[in-house]
């Protein structure tokens, strides 16, 4: 149940990244619903191999090249489906990073709603 409720969350979140107007767009709930299912699998599969490959270049720039992964998995799943756009490199590396944003906060709410209570 937890699942479909970050699931739910991060679509929406996805929604209001592309309320924001930064050059990102969804076409509707159901398009946000699948773009978080893809993005969620990109992070999970793609991107400790990214991370794992380009590990020298993170480690020059301090880790700010993690951003420039995220930004670039954002717009491949853009790529890939037909209900997300992004306009460009800039609107991917904003609209990852508010979604990243979003996505932190949902699960930690999620996690303190759902952690168990201590009753002393």
């Amino acid at each position: 149940m937890k699942l479909l409720l970050r699931w739910g969350l991060l679509a929406a979140a996805l929604l209001l990244v592309a309320h924001l107007d930064i050059g990102v767009s969804v076409n509707s709930y159901g398009a946000a619903l699948v773009a978080a299912c893809v993005l969620g699998l990109l992070n999970l599969l793609a991107r400790p191999v990214l991370v794992l490959l380009t590990l020298p270049v993170t480690v020059l720039t301090l880790g700010l090249f993690l951003f420039v992964i995220n930004a670039a998995l954002f717009w491949l799943a853009a790529e890939v489906l037909e209900g997300l756009a992004v306009e460009g490199f800039g609107a991917a590396l904003l609209g990852s990073l508010i979604y990243s944003l979003c996505g932190l906060v949902i699960g930690t709410a999620l996690d303190s709603l759902t952690a168990p209570r201590r009753t002393d």
